[in-house]
């Protein structure tokens, strides 16, 4: 039997209907309107679809957009300022610089440069430190958006085995960290892999909860997962694949796959995220929530 799926897309739906009307409630009472700056350096096509995508987003659930976007041979004293422009403008409440950054840019003093309680991604070393003692400000969009997903489907974290399979900053070591937070969505039993570990596929079946985050295509293949287990495809990856057209004749086409190889594992596992459709939803999704929260806690802070 194939496996459920865990709909990203419709739950993304579901919550961002949940935050236009949270928003709509908080402009009523302060007067203020969420306003989220995002930064963009350089052209790459990809960059500057996901800017777009959030653009789009915020003016859904009626978040301030409000774009900048800068040349790539833009110098870091000149980001630098501009992060520290936003930093004191209180009518901001959000601040994200679109990764990944021209080379020659340092991506972790541009990060660390802005104000915690703008720092929306959750990437600074103080959010960071929050969320390893347990009590965050904000959480990091992609995890966020996997434990939410995981939640709306009631699927059990507590006592759980859970092996994420990727140790990135962005995705891998917070999400380790969100499962081990106590309470709802959390309070599991986590090992994190990565490309040292030794016998991963003996690792990896011993899951209930797999999430692929290595950034390779289609990489987990059914041998290396549990049967019936909860399988999480945070991966993006456009590969050539042959098919057949309606003639039959194969031919190359441009494919987005994840870092589960989707077609086998679903014959295994219980329940699993599609590529498109799955995590990607819910990241943006988690970007609007944040900017919300941010938006909350600057208000309530004393002037």
């Amino acid at each position: 039997m194939s496996a459920n799926i865990l709909d990203g897309k419709g739950t993304a739906e579901q919550i961002r209907a949940e935050i236009k009307e949270e928003v709509a409630k908080f402009v009523a009472e302060t007067k203020i309107q969420p306003a989220l700056a995002v930064v963009l350096v350089g052209e790459d096509p990809a960059s500057q679809v996901y800017v777009r995508n959030k653009e789009l987003a915020c003016e859904k659930v009626g978040v301030k957009s409000l774009m900048y976007r800068l040349p790539q041979e833009t110098p870091s004293e000149e980001l630098l300022a501009l992060i520290a422009k936003l930093n004191a403008d209180n009518s901001v409440h959000g601040i994200l610089v679109q990764l990944p950054l021209p080379k020659g840019i340092d991506e972790k003093k541009v990060l660390d440069a802005i104000d915690p309680q703008k720092d929306v991604d959750a990437f600074h070393p103080e959010n960071v430190g929050l969320l390893s003692q347990g009590r965050p400000r904000f959480l990091p969009c992609t995890p966020y958006g996997i434990q939410r997903l995981l939640r709306r489907y009631e699927i059990e974290t507590k006592g759980k085995r859970v092996v994420v399979v990727g140790r990135s900053d962005i995705v891998g070591k917070p999400m380790g960290l969100l499962f081990l937070q106590k309470g709802e969505g959390g309070d599991a039993t986590v090992t994190i892999c990565h490309s040292r570990t030794e016998n991963l596929p003996e690792i990896t079946r011993q899951a209930d909860i797999l999430v692929a985050a290595i950034g390779k295509a289609e990489f987990v293949k059914a041998d290396m997962v549990k049967p019936g287990a909860v399988v999480v495809d945070v991966g993006m990856n456009r590969i050539a694949k042959e098919t057949t057209d309606e003639n039959g004749e194969k031919k190359l086409v441009n494919k987005l796959v994840g870092d589960v190889d989707f077609d086998a594992v679903k014959e295994v596992a219980g329940w699993i995220t599609p590529v498109p459709g799955g995590v990607g939803p819910l990241t943006v999704t988690m970007l609007l929530l944040n900017a919300l929260n941010a938006a909350r806690l600057q208000t309530a802070a004393p002037k």
